[in-house]
């Protein structure tokens, strides 16, 4: 029944079944009502006719024999006459029945028939009396009493009376017709409504159905339209709906694609949040942000902002405004922007967008420090040739040998100025990536054996061991530009000779590590302290405070073999232990031969 009822085809047949039914109920009662009624009628005009029509032949005929067989021919076979020329007793009959003497005696002795006799009134009234056709049973008569003219002061009176049952049987016949072409109309509204229901529910079931589709994202799905009505424009209709439908769907995919790219190819991080302050969206950055801060907290709360953002998060999302800081968060830097969002006019969250300032304070640093160590690294030899120039120029040598000392330290300071500017500029080359390498495969030993015996001579003078050590195979090679590998290998095997004391040693070691070729310089020197070892390879950066104006150096050489390393995909790295020696190691890809 549920099943029924929730369908469309159901509930039109119910209701114009109900209607039809309603309809059908009504027409009914008021048509048995009618014929009722009507049969009634009939019956009192037929009783009332024949009545008098009997009178006439009563006083037309003169003779009783005849005026009775004329009487039994006019009235109707369920008719019967009693004609009584005085009250209370019958002068004659017309019965075909049974109980015929019973029957007179009542309606002679019915009361309000009496007053009959004495006027000219007609009475009809219905009886109960005995049955024509069974004993000891009573039935329903309508009975007629007509006056009869038989004398002067006093009338006879003509009874007529017909058993309802032949009304009954007609009413029921009536009713049973009535019935039946109530049953046959139900049958035939049943047809035509499930017939209609079907014809208008069955596009509905295709669109339904169709709608199912598009809730699926089938969103091609179309209904075909079979009529021009309203159902028609509606299937209409519902492609129309189903073709903007994907095609706004396509236009949402793309903006969401199109916001999707930007926000992971974005290098800032940007987190999304909801007003409970839970996270509803970020992007790479943002992500690996948050689980660098879940693993340096140790916390597995669904809540790893630090309490610094919070704050700010709690601000926006109170005051309803945007907020900007830099933080400093975890030893790094970050610009951080807080912005609300709205639905309509209330707040739903806040988006934040934090760009990392660690890698802007770091070089800003570095620029500090570079003005810093260039000005101190030019300081020293402009003084020094404003002094000796100024000596020259004032005659302050009082010998030609004093003078040319001076020239000389003039010229050397000039020397160690030019080099300073030398390696800036290479420096700079390198780092801009506009230093352009000449790459070409060359056999390691002999390669890295020559480079080493150009010191020999220098070791030597130092009284310093120089030893060179191979244990790969003399055909092993790398794709390497020689001449800045050779400014790499004279910067590390010279800074090894210099911080070697006498009788030391030098030993220049080349050796397979995996895919590489490790080439290692290595002295038994002063060394160099753990807290000096991490800065080796910055500018500027020296190890050995002392700045003499024999051994003092740039700063700049081992920052210089680091990005030339870089440049060839290899790693440069130092090993020391202060008082027992140095060693200073960098990797070369191999090249398979």
């Amino acid at each position: 029944m549920n099943r029924i009822w929730n369908s469309v085809v159901g509930k039109l047949w119910i209701t114009i079944l109900l209607l039809v039914s309603f309809v059908l109920f009504i027409v009914t009662v008021l048509l048995l009502e009618f014929l009722g009624n009507y049969h009634s009628e009939t019956v009192e005009e037929a009783l009332n006719s024949e009545a008098n029509m009997i009178a006439n032949i009563f006083n037309d005929h003169e003779e009783v024999t005849s005026s009775l067989e004329i009487i039994e021919d006019i009235i109707g076979q369920e008719t019967n006459a009693v004609i009584a020329e005085e009250p209370f007793d019958s002068s004659y009959y017309i019965h075909d029945g049974l109980n015929g003497a019973e029957t007179r005696e009542k309606i002679l002795n019915e009361p309000s028939f009496q007053k009959v006799f004495e006027t000219s009134e007609t009475v009809m009234k219905e009886m109960l009396l005995p049955s024509l056709t069974e004993q000891n049973r009573l039935e329903s008569y309508i009975v007629l009493a007509s006056p009869l003219k038989t004398g002067e002061d006093r009338h006879g009176v003509v009874f007529i009376y017909q058993s309802l049952e032949v009304m009954d049987r007609t009413a029921e016949r009536t009713t049973n017709i009535v019935f039946l072409s109530a049953f046959i109309a139900l049958l035939l509204t049943t047809f035509f409504a499930f017939f209609l229901s079907s014809r208008i529910t069955s596009p509905l079931r295709k669109m339904r159905e169709g709608a199912f589709e598009l809730a699926k994202g089938n969103f091609d799905t179309k209904v075909k339209a079979t009529s021009s009505d309203e159902i028609g424009q509606l299937a209409t209709a519902f492609n129309q709906m189903g073709r903007q439908l994907k095609h706004h769907v396509e236009v949402i995919n793309q903006e969401k694609e199109q916001l999707s790219s930007i926000l992971t190819s974005m290098a800032d991080a940007v987190i999304t949040f909801n007003q409970d302050k839970t996270i509803l969206l970020s992007n790479p950055p943002a992500e690996k942000l948050l689980q660098q801060w879940i693993f340096k907290n140790g916390s597995t709360k669904a809540q790893p902002l630090p309490p610094e953002m919070l704050h700010m998060l709690d601000h926006v999302l109170g005051l309803e405004e945007e907020i900007e800081e830099e933080l400093e968060i975890e030893g790094a830097y970050y610009a951080i922007n807080f912005s609300p969002l709205y639905s309509g006019e209330s707040i739903r969250g806040a988006v934040a967008v934090l760009h990392n300032m660690t890698e802007q304070h770091r070089l800003e640093k570095l620029r500090e420090d570079f003005i810093a160590n260039v000005s101190h690294e030019l300081r020293t030899p402009i003084a020094m040739l404003q002094g000796y120039s100024e000596a020259i120029l004032d005659d302050v040598g009082a010998s030609e040998e004093e003078r040319r000392e001076m020239t000389r330290i003039i010229y050397e300071e000039s020397q160690r100025m030019g080099r300073l500017i030398t390696d800036l500029l290479n420096l700079a080359r390198l780092e801009s990536g506009h230093m352009r390498l000449y790459k070409e495969i060359v056999q390691l030993n002999s390669a890295i054996e020559r480079m080493t015996l150009k010191f020999s001579q220098i070791a030597k003078e130092n009284d310093v061991q120089l030893r060179f050590e191979t244990t790969i195979d003399d055909w092993a090679a790398s794709e390497m530009d020689q001449d800045r590998i050779e400014q790499v290998m004279t910067n590390l095997i010279d800074n090894a000779i210099r911080h070697t004391p006498a009788n030391g040693q030098v030993v220049v070691r080349v050796e397979q590590q995996q895919e590489y070729a490790k080439i290692s310089i290595n002295d038994n020197g002063i060394g160099i302290s753990k807290k000096d070892l991490e800065f080796v390879f910055e500018r500027f950066y020296k190890a050995d405070k002392a700045r003499t104006l024999g051994k003092g150096g740039t700063g700049l050489g081992l920052a210089i073999a680091s990005n030339i390393i870089q440049a060839h995909e290899g790693k440069i790295y130092a090993e020391s232990l202060e008082g027992h020696g140095t060693s200073f190691a960098f990797l070369l890809p191999l090249k398979n031969m």
